[in-house]
């Protein structure tokens, strides 16, 4: 009879199996985020900035290499300026990502080319900076 009265409710909460299963889904996460980024891979000099809106845009890629892609197609600068004069009428944003080893002069004279193809707004695409303060 006395062991019945001290038997209380026990509130407290197993947590072992909650951190189980945070383990297996950021391991989960670990893996795959790698594997979510598509194009081509350079190596993004790092700024500040905000993010950009998720619309229909046309990417250029400079790699490292000096090698230019239009939307993961290879090209030449004359072919560049060709196709991105047909679609500048479109007034679309167009956006130029540059490997950070990619010489200056290469970078500039593709910006100077697709000014001159009528494209307006040209936006430069960098890494987020992270700042530890």
């Amino acid at each position: 009879m006395r062991a019945e009265r001290n038997r209380g409710v026990l509130s407290e909460i197993n947590v072992t199996p909650l951190v189980d299963v945070m383990l297996v889904l950021l391991i989960i996460f670990m893996v795959t985020a790698p594997l979510l980024q598509q194009g081509i891979d350079v190596n993004l000099p790092k700024a500040k900035g905000k993010d950009l809106t998720p619309e229909e845009r046309i990417t250029l890629v400079i790699k490292k290499t000096g090698t230019i892609y239009m939307n993961d197609n290879p090209l030449s600068i004359p072919e560049m300026r060709r196709k991105l004069e047909a679609i500048s009428k479109l007034n679309p944003n167009v956006f130029l990502k540059a490997d950070k080893d990619v010489p200056y002069g290469l970078v500039v004279e593709v910006m100077g080319e697709i000014k001159e193809a009528g494209i307006e707004k040209l936006g430069m695409i960098t890494e987020p900076k992270i700042s530890l303060k």
